[in-house]
């Protein structure tokens, strides 16, 4: 049987196949389907109908989690369009959950979503690593400032009083997760500010210099729109929903540790909650779980 494949399909299997993407094999069938001719004088967009053909390909199978795709000069030659068009694509498969990037490795296939348990109350690095994922972080903004109303009141120390502000970019084997920003009172931990976050972890340095054992904890949870300066971070367009959680820590002996604010990629996070019957106590009635990518 004689295949006759389109050049354009040959170029972009080709470049699939070369930048060894993880999952998928050369078949005739695969190439022969590599590229959708465009309808170039329809109302439907081309950067939409690039993005149909990515997403049904994902669906299909074809594309796999973890798969590499084309890059918008790959996309914008096999399909004939401008590199503006390829990258609407791409950003709408972003957009969409369907994709994410990496600097200066590409944009790859969602990978599966792994779940974390809020309820045990971990940090961060403490969370990632028992995903079997390496964390590691970058510290945005560390200093001293006085304590204005409201971090006076969630943290019980009085108003002017000195608080960090530790502000870090979280990341998972190399890819943004996440923003925070943590308040952290010197009154009930002096010299505090002097830690090295970008290789400690916070709870780790709580637990371990202070002796610190985190009782519990009280979220708020809501979704919202990226800030221009959360959007370069986290590597997503701009106006992405992000998934944001303000935590108020609390010791066994009702004293607040901190009060963090975590600004989570929507499309590499979710929260979940599960509420059983109300006959059982209540201390199991919700089951609270943060699942990233």
């Amino acid at each position: 049987m004689v295949v006759k494949v389109d050049q354009r399909d040959a170029y972009v299997w080709s470049t699939f196949a070369s930048r060894h993407c993880e999952h998928m094999t050369t078949t005739p069938s695969q190439t022969a389907s590599a590229v959708r001719s465009l309808d170039k004088n329809g109302f439907v967009p081309l950067y939409y109908q690039i993005q149909r053909a990515l997403i049904e390909k994902i669906h299909s199978g074809e594309l796999r989690k973890g798969d590499l795709l084309a890059s918008e000069g790959e996309l914008a030659r096999a399909y004939q369009v401008s590199r503006v068009t390829a990258r609407q694509a791409l950003q709408g498969l972003k957009a969409r959950g369907y994709a994410f990037s990496q600097r200066g490795r590409g944009t790859f296939v969602t990978k599966s979503k792994v779940e974390e348990q809020l309820s045990q109350l971990q940090g961060f690095t403490e969370e990632t690593m028992q995903r079997g994922r390496v964390p590691s972080s970058r510290v945005l903004e560390q200093r001293v400032v006085d304590a204005d109303n409201e971090l006076a009141e969630d943290l019980e120390v009085q108003i002017g009083a000195p608080v960090m502000i530790l502000r870090r970019l979280r990341l998972a084997d190399g890819t943004p997760m996440a923003v925070e920003k943590t308040y952290v009172s010197l009154r009930h931990f002096p010299g505090i500010e002097r830690t090295n976050f970008a290789e400690q972890s916070l709870y780790h340095t709580l637990r371990e210099q202070f002796g610190v054992r985190v009782a519990w904890a009280a979220e708020a949870i809501e979704v919202m729109p990226a800030t221009w300066e959360e959007s370069e971070l986290l590597d997503v367009p701009a106006n992405t929903s992000v998934l944001s959680i303000s935590r108020n820590t609390i010791t066994a002996e009702r004293m607040p540790i901190e009060v963090t604010v975590s600004r989570y990629r929507g499309d590499r996070y979710r929260a979940l909650i599960r509420i059983p019957a109300a006959t059982l106590p209540t201390s199991e009635r919700i089951h609270e779980e943060k699942c990233f990518v």
